[in-house]
């Protein structure tokens, strides 16, 4: 069972007073929650920067019609198999693709390896979500 602390904050009443109308519109039941989320998210954003194993997903739109770049995308993606976990490929519509790509392994490796696919020609979009393995959250 995990053991729940109590402790106390102290800031601006003018901070807390926004910080309460965003835990509002965010739906948190509680400042309890949304502090445990704010914690949590920057202990994620730790674990990339300092290189620990990390997970997240690539997804990247493309042209559909760009000669080679679906070609180009696997290529990379078996370069990087190491990285690349699992991956979705989804028809939009006639010109358009999805791309998705669970990865897992150093952040640093793994944005490397999202900087070089959003940069190739005829991708028209790309995000990483950036996440934890859970082990140390």
């Amino acid at each position: 069972m995990v053991r729940i602390v109590r402790f106390g904050v102290s800031m601006e009443e003018e901070l807390l007073a926004q910080f309460d109308g965003l835990i509002r519109a965010l739906g948190y039941a509680n400042r309890s929650e949304a502090i445990r989320d704010l914690v949590r998210e920057r202990l994620v954003r730790h674990e990339w920067e300092e290189g620990e194993e990390v997970v997240g997903v690539i997804v990247l739109l493309y042209e559909h019609h760009k000669r080679e770049l679906s070609d180009e995308l696997i290529n990379h993606q078996h370069r990087h198999h190491d990285l690349v976990i699992a991956t979705m490929h989804v028809h939009l519509d006639a010109d358009n693709c999805l791309e998705i790509l669970a990865v897992r392994g150093p952040g640093a490796e793994i944005q490397r390896l999202f900087d070089l696919l959003r940069s190739l020609k005829g991708v028209k979009h790309g995000r990483l979500a950036a996440t934890s393995t859970g082990r140390r959250l």
